[in-house]
């Protein structure tokens, strides 16, 4: 979770797994902000089928990413745990994808982590984001839509950290500079992993609970988000009390009612 150079188990050879890990992972971030950025000019015009489909797949894969990286700050909060004054730790997996994205610059051995980090937070937002653009043609006001705004702000704010954490490592500062290392002022040892460590704990821990309340209440709302995404000309066309089922059927009943007049006497 801290420094590189501090983190148990790093290793310096480079597998091409951990390659090809790297730029799977990089590559889902990149393909999921490319979907953002399309769902949010295309929201903006007519309806179309694969909106809500693309939205749909967009937050599915944030909460796959969120599920993997939050896993990971509980397992090195477990670790801190049973191991408070060793230096920092993650995963075997994590440790292999920072390993591979350390390669952009080898003499900085914390670089992989924070760019591994960055990334991850960057998939989470992303997620967030789609229950914000799914919920976006919906006439009501969705509780959805709220917590998953809530969500954007305090996530856009993490993920700013991160960005800082790395780009003061990428520009060469002897250690990551930003809120959860108290902008570098905390010496590296025991109580800087402590603090970066609960640090990142905690607003992962509140950014999943807010997502997890967003989709709670995005699966309670689905059937009016989905019917935002509706064809009106299908819509009609499938008839209905606003199809034109429902305004040709009178006027059908009354021309049979000229053509076959009911004789007097007959019930």
């Amino acid at each position: 979770m801290d420094h590189g150079h501090e983190a148990h188990g790093m290793e310096s050879s480079v597998s091409s797994l951990d390659t090809i890990g790297a730029v799977f992972f990089i590559g889902w971030m990149a393909a999921m902000w490319l979907a953002v950025i399309v769902l949010a000019y295309a929201n903006r015009g007519p309806v179309r089928p694969w909106l809500y489909r693309t939205a749909a797949a967009v937050i599915g894969l944030g909460v796959i990413g969120q599920i993997g990286h939050f896993q990971e700050h509980v397992a090195q909060a477990a670790y801190w745990v049973a191991h408070p004054y060793s230096p920092a730790w993650m995963t075997p997996w994590a440790n292999s994808l920072a390993r591979g994205m350390g390669q952009v610059d080898p003499d900085k051995p914390a670089l992989g982590m924070e760019i591994l980090h960055l990334t991850g937070n960057f998939i989470f937002l992303a997620g967030l984001v789609g229950i914000v653009q799914i919920t976006r043609r919906a006439t009501a006001t969705l509780t959805s839509r709220k917590w998953a705004k809530m969500g954007v702000w305090m996530q856009t704010i993490h993920g700013l950290e991160h960005v800082v954490l790395t780009v003061s490592v990428a520009l060469g500062a002897g250690r990551a500079i930003g809120l959860s290392t108290w902008f570098g002022v905390i010496e590296p040892g025991p109580a800087l992993v402590t603090y970066r460590v609960w640090w990142h704990f905690i607003a992962n821990l509140v950014g999943t609970a807010i997502l997890a309340i967003a989709l709670y209440h995005l699966w309670k709302e689905r059937r009016v988000v989905k019917a935002g995404y509706e064809d009106p000309v299908s819509a009609r066309s499938e008839g209905g009390e606003s199809g034109p089922g429902a305004a040709v059927a009178p006027a059908a009943s009354e021309e049979a009612a000229v053509r076959d007049p009911i004789p007097a006497g007959r019930s």
